[in-house]
């Protein structure tokens, strides 16, 4: 991922995040992790089972896990307590009034599909591996990848399961989660000049969704449910008087890496 957020902040949750992808899956497998619309093949995934009606139009939401992991690391200078850690469940809920509000808009009955993209950092699998069977059963797919490199992102995975979705003539609307713009802001601008295109997140790391004139952005904190707590955001536009400290998004050590 190149967007700001592309590197791990320290103690925030990642591919290896394994604490906090227990919970965050699930608010379905420890609570209840989904709401009403807010304002609003390759390496990829193998999409076999859930694509049986070739011919039927889908609404699809595609997860950056990595990316989303280090946004939400970045506002809370560390990794997430349950408090701060999404539940899936509100963000589904939230996906099914989405499609609902587009299939009554476009006049077709349409289905709702979610896939979450994530690294899978060498020798932690089994530490992941409840969130991704949490995910699982609150109805999301997933999609996996070693992170056999620096550069083992899962954009590319997802844009090509966007374009096969796109391709065979199902996809009626897409919602993408992530701020990465470098890879994502051209391929969805030009999705949108035919379906609904929305992008979630949070706004201070998505400036060029925010400001995108056929992009729809929801910020994840305003899908209701998904967050126990409010997020302790602090911007430059809602300074306290005594002022705050602004994490940085990615430890210093990165550029030694990228060199």
């Amino acid at each position: 991922m190149n967007s700001p957020q592309s590197e791990a902040t320290p103690g925030a949750p990642s591919g290896d995040g394994a604490d906090s992808r227990d919970e965050l899956a699930a608010g379905g497998a420890h609570s209840s992790d989904s709401h009403s619309p807010a304002p609003g093949p390759g390496a990829g995934p193998d999409t076999g089972s859930a694509h049986e009606d070739d011919g039927e139009g889908v609404v699809l939401l595609v997860w950056d896990a990595p990316n989303l992991d280090m946004g939400l690391g970045a506002i809370l200078g560390g990794r997430p307590t349950s408090a701060y850690r999404p539940r899936f469940d509100a963000l589904g809920r939230w996906l099914l009034g989405y499609t609902a509000d587009v299939s009554r808009r476009s006049r077709q009955e349409l289905s709702t599909e979610a896939t979450v993209f994530t690294n899978i950092v060498p020798g932690q699998a089994d530490v992941v591996r409840p969130w991704v069977e949490a995910l699982r059963n609150v109805g999301y797919a997933v999609f996996a990848k070693p992170k056999s490199t620096e550069d083992s992102d899962v954009d590319e995975d997802m844009l090509e399961h966007i374009d096969a979705i796109a391709d065979a003539g199902r996809l009626a609307g897409l919602v993408v989660a992530s701020a990465d713009g470098q890879a994502f802001r051209e391929p969805l601008e030009e999705l949108a000049e035919d379906i609904p295109v929305s992008v979630i997140g949070f706004r201070e790391h998505a400036t060029w969704a925010t400001q995108s004139d056929v992009l729809e952005f929801v910020d994840l904190e305003d899908i209701d449910g998904v967050f126990r707590e409010p997020l302790p955001r602090i911007s430059l536009d809602n300074l306290p008087v005594q002022g705050a400290w602004l994490q940085p998004f990615r430890p210093l050590a990165t550029l030694l890496r990228s060199r």
